[in-house]
């Protein structure tokens, strides 16, 4: 059975963006860079809740347009050949070989994990990822804890179900960041 991966971007004080929304503190640097390659490359499938899939296709079909920086040019190509998956109950149709989904989470979520194939990557977000851990359905949680502090936001997993996890990894990213690796207890 295919694992559903979360991988996330977080502040010391636990946000995912800051009080304005903003997301313009995390910095990628080349190991970081090369962990969510790993992590795209042992998927095949991106997992998105309608607002990220919002923000990422505004971004990432024509990346190279917006930035120099070597993240943005070597994901934004593996962005676009990827299949994407967009959980929403209002999203009809999406483009850049995207399934929408919809109804009972955990059933389908279920369904998707049972499918032949890689992993699934579910990125960013707080909403689809709470509603995931609730449910038991993510197996593995990379969370990257960037030296900032944001004095509020959206934080990470807020309003979930309690689940005990055992750490896996812990390694630190560009002499900045911290990777925290967990699965399922």
């Amino acid at each position: 059975m295919r694992k559903l991966v979360y991988f996330v971007h977080t502040s010391v004080d636990g946000n995912i963006e800051g009080p304005n929304g903003e997301f313009d503190w995390p910095e990628m640097g080349p190991e970081l860079s090369g962990h969510s390659k790993e992590l795209a490359d042992r998927s095949d499938t991106f997992v998105y809740g309608r607002r990220v899939w919002e923000m990422m296709t505004s971004f990432w079909p024509e990346a190279e347009k917006h930035s120099t920086h070597p993240h943005v040019l070597d994901f934004a190509p593996i962005w676009r050949g990827t299949k994407k998956i967009v959980v929403s109950r209002t999203l009809e149709k999406a483009d850049w070989d995207t399934e929408v989904v919809n109804g009972d989470l955990a059933e389908r979520m279920t369904e998707l994990k049972a499918r032949p194939g890689k992993d699934l990557l579910l990125t960013g977000g707080t909403e689809l990822a709470t509603a995931c851990a609730h449910h038991g359905l993510i197996d593995e949680f990379h969370v990257v804890v960037h030296p900032v502090v944001l004095g509020g936001g959206k934080q990470v997993l807020a309003g979930g179900a309690r689940a005990n996890l055992r750490l896996t990894g812990t390694r630190t990213m560009d002499g900045r960041a911290v990777l925290l690796t967990y699965e399922k207890a």
